[in-house]
């Protein structure tokens, strides 16, 4: 059992995607960004379902094979392992709700996300359209979970996307290790009111108005809520919607700023709309002069800080 640790945000992640040499080749598939960035702000639990379920390394490969409309994995011996990889998933899924995120093996016939190879049972053709057999067990067991696959990592909008979503459910799990209550799930939302507009204005409205009548069940409010933001949170924002929330943070300082500094920041919000300049530089100038005009409301928006700068997680998008 992987308990919660408020002081640490632990993420599941495929053995070979962190160097060991666990792969049917006895090779690795070691993720720099994994390795040398976000571990340095997480700690990893590594695990391959392959060598769990005994099968060792270096060993015959897996593949997925569609064998009378039901998807099997097998390895190149001929051995069906699909109920213990199955089994090893649904032993396992259910321990993970101290984890605030996954990352996997792409293509993996047992860890891939999407798109792992389906062999046709005669051994002709193929098509990208399964879905490995532990993680579909792990995504099953643990809908919350932000997951993620390691090539989908190269991608910055979606590695940004991610990383925010481990960072945010962490949070929410800190909220529920503290206990929820009426005013701090509000207190919550409060503080997520722009990231959740960045992601998907519906949801943020929607979240909003679950929260309008608290008299009734809060535990249950609560569940309708995190499913709603994670759901919320899983949308990639677009320039269009950053832009949004940027002029309305920009709405704050209209009274602070001279008109120099005004047109300053909106031409910097404007050149970001136009893909001229990152995300990161509208955001480090809210961020400069909230410094210089501090503002309680805004110092406590997530949007501005969704995850630790080091990262450099907003310079390419």
């Amino acid at each position: 059992m992987y308990k919660f640790d408020p002081k640490v945000i632990r993420v599941g992640i495929s053995g070979c995607l962190t160097g060991q040499q666990v792969r049917f080749d006895g090779g690795h598939k070691r993720s720099d960004f994994c390795t040398e960035q976000l571990a340095r702000f997480v700690e990893f639990v590594p695990l391959c379902p392959e060598m769990a379920i005994g099968l060792g390394t270096p060993r015959p490969s897996i593949r997925l094979i569609n064998q009378d409309e039901q998807i099997i994995a097998q390895t190149a011996k001929g051995d069906d392992v699909t109920s213990a990889l199955r089994d090893y998933g649904r032993t396992m899924a259910p321990q993970f709700d101290g984890l605030s995120g996954y990352i996997l093996c792409a293509k993996s016939p047992s860890c891939g996300m999407e798109r792992v190879r389906v062999y046709h049972e005669s051994g002709k053709g193929n098509a990208k359209e399964g879905i490995g057999i532990y993680a579909a067990e792990l995504m099953r067991a643990q809908p919350l979970l932000p997951l993620e696959e390691d090539g989908r990592l190269n991608d910055p909008v979606l590695r940004e996307n991610f990383v925010t979503r481990v960072f945010a459910l962490h949070d929410w799990q800190c909220l529920r290790h503290e206990g929820i209550t009426a005013a701090r799930l509000i207190a919550f939302h409060s503080r997520y009111k722009y990231l959740l507009m960045a992601h998907h204005r519906d949801s943020y409205q929607r979240l909003g108005n679950l929260l309008s009548d608290l008299s009734v069940d809060v535990e249950q409010t609560a569940n309708a809520y995190i499913e709603g933001m994670m759901q919320a949170l899983s949308n990639n924002v677009s320039r269009k919607n950053h832009t949004n929330v940027l002029q309305h943070l920009q709405g704050y300082f209209k009274r602070e700023l001279s008109p120099r500094q005004r047109q300053e920041l909106a031409r910097t919000i404007h050149q970001y709309r136009e893909g001229i300049l990152p995300l990161l530089a509208p955001i480090t100038l809210l961020r400069h002069y909230l410094e210089e005009h501090p503002n309680d409301y805004l110092h406590q928006q997530v949007y501005l800080n969704p995850h630790p700068e080091a990262l450099r997680l907003r310079y390419g998008i």
